[in-house]
């Protein structure tokens, strides 16, 4: 039995092209923190550790800001409640959250 592909909206939130790119970001950051993972097992130099705890941060990070540029004006419309000034300050909420960490 074959399904429908339904017509997206412009502005659906996670559209699935969008969640299949956040989703292999996320699988690249998991890759390398399994490698540190592994790194600590093996008992290797912390210098080496520390540099793949950055390609962590730098995949975490480019998730991160994909998810704002792309999906952050589709979220606020279509999957968050309240009105306008409630759902700008939930937003506002987690990039405060978001930098602090």
């Amino acid at each position: 039995m074959s399904r429908k592909k339904q017509q997206q909206p412009a502005d659906e939130y996670l559209t699935p092209e969008s969640q299949k790119a956040l989703a292999d970001r996320l699988a690249r950051a998991e890759g390398h923190l399994r490698s540190v993972r592994q790194m600590v097992i093996d008992h290797r130099c912390a210098d080496e550790i520390l540099m793949q705890l950055a390609a962590v941060k730098g995949a975490l990070n480019h998730f991160a800001s994909s998810l704002v540029q792309s999906e952050m004006r589709a979220c606020v419309t279509t999957c968050m409640p309240g009105d306008a000034e409630q759902r700008l300050q939930k937003m506002t909420d987690a990039l405060a959250a978001l930098l602090k960490s």
